[in-house]
This record gives C-alpha cells, structure tokens and sequence, in this order.
C-alpha cells in the first residue's frame, strides 16, 4: 500500500484517491478474468463455504424453464424430456434433478402470468466448461421453444454422497 501511495502521489494523485484506485484496480482484473473466459462461479471457488465431514464444495446452477409459450400449446412432458435427452444429458452426464412445478411472474405490462414451470438443478465442479455448458442449455430451450428467457440462479453448496 506504501508503494501505491508513492506511486500515486508521485503522479499527482491525492492520497484519497487510494481507495478508489485499488477499486478501479480490482474492477480492471476482474474485468480480465471475465474476458479471459472465466465464470462468476469459477472465480467464486475461492471462497467457498467450509464443508463439514466428507462434503466437498461444488457449483449449484438452477435453472428455470417457463412451459408456456406464446403461439403454441405449451411444452409437453415428451418435448421436456428430449430437451433433457439432447441438450441436458450429454453436456451433464453425472446427472442432475427437475423438479416441477406452478410458478408466476409479473409481465412487462404489469399482469401477473402464471404457467407450470421446470427447475433443473446442476451440481458440478466449477470448471471453465461448465458455464458455456449451461449457457448452450439456456440459449437452446429459449430458441427450440419459443422462450424471452431462461432464468439462471448460480451458488454454491457442500455436498457428499
């Protein structure tokens, strides 16, 4: 820190100004890190949560897939599941879980909408594949199935088996 004060000063900064250069600092590697490909939840893995016993921190990806769309029946159980068959299965082939359910959202009008939903949860080592992996999931449910969005919920979590 003595150093970046030198430096600054030495440019003509006032030693206020710290503080915001080691922010724009950090902003300029994160920044790099991102570009360079990396993901939220690969940088995250640093700080991942202390596990007790035999569990070992991994990546949770929850992804929420609306079954409603706007010019057709909604998704059927047999489209659902070979979206999982062509897209899911060989991208995640350790396995993953959906649950099924209601859901709602208020539209950009202001209405409530309501359709039945899928949630599909990833539990992966945070390697660099993995999220161009799931962004390949979101982006072929949005298109195959006439969709504004796919949410994506990213955590961590500690698991055993």
């Amino acid at each position: 820190m003595r150093v970046l004060r030198v430096i600054l000063n030495s440019m003509g900064m006032q030693t206020k100004t710290v503080a915001n250069a080691r922010l724009l600092a950090l902003a300029a590697c994160l920044a790099m890190a991102f570009a360079a490909g990396l993901s939220w939840s690969t940088l995250s893995s640093a700080s991942a949560p202390a596990c007790r016993g035999a569990a070992q921190p991994m990546a949770r990806i929850e992804l929420l897939f609306g079954r409603a769309r706007a010019n057709a029946a909604p998704v059927s159980d047999g489209e659902w599941t070979g979206f999982l068959d062509r897209e899911v299965t060989p991208r995640f082939p350790a396995g993953f879980t959906v649950l099924r359910g209601p859901g709602q959202w208020r539209g950009s009008d202001g209405r409530v909408a309501r359709e039945e939903a899928h949630v599909l949860l990833i539990w992966h080592d945070s390697t660099m594949g993995a999220d161009a992996r799931i962004e390949a999931i979101r982006s072929a449910y949005r298109q195959n199935f006439d969709q504004e969005s796919v949410m994506r919920v990213d955590g961590l979590s500690c698991v055993s088996f």
